[in-house]
């Protein structure tokens, strides 16, 4: 019971690694460096996650800046930017990759609140799926008389407990990004 009640814990745990990393990726109209995460660049025929070229910095609060290790991976840096659906313009004076973010407009704020809110109920809905697995197993076993009705309670009061306490996480999460993207 023990191990179900960890196992449970750690697929609803990957499930908020997971929510977060997405959220993290979201433009806010400030610079952060995750916002390249998932960007890989074409280097020498092999896709390269960016931070495996360079080393990447944010020396202003609406700027990010790219110092490739290999000087003539700057524009190949500079295209997987462009490529991207980030929507971002860098430039590049040879050795640096400079990537200004812009302002978000009222309109696209409310936009991305909507893509984040989505990322959530997804988040949400990945911990329900969880929970409904486990509870079935968890009634097959004791239909088979694998273990006691009693335990099979206690087990599914334990997860139920488990997604609630995700669930509010996820809200958490996503109320703090809400606040993130919409403040000026």
């Amino acid at each position: 019971m023990e191990k179900t009640i960890a196992d449970t814990e750690k697929k609803m745990e990957k499930t908020i690694e997971s929510i977060s990393h997405q959220l993290a990726r979201l433009r806010t109209g400030k610079a952060s460096t995750a916002l390249l995460d998932g960007i890989k660049v074409d280097y020498y025929g092999t896709p390269t996650p960016i931070n495996q070229l360079a080393s990447i910095s944010v020396p202003e609060p609406r700027l990010i800046v790219i110092h490739p290790w290999d000087k003539t991976a700057v524009s190949a840096v500079e295209r997987a930017i462009q490529s991207s659906d980030l929507g971002l313009n860098p430039s590049s004076d040879g050795t640096v990759v400079r990537i200004p973010i812009p302002v978000l407009s009222e309109e696209r704020r409310k936009e991305l609140v909507k893509i984040a809110k989505g990322i959530a109920e997804d988040s949400k809905v990945a911990i329900r799926n969880i929970r409904r697995d486990i509870i079935e197993d968890t009634k097959q076993k004791q239909k088979d008389g694998d273990i006691p009705e009693d335990d099979s309670y206690r087990l599914q009061e334990k997860i139920q407990e488990l997604t609630e306490k995700f669930s509010k996480e996820i809200d958490e999460i996503f109320k703090s990004k809400e606040d993130e993207i919409l403040t000026v």
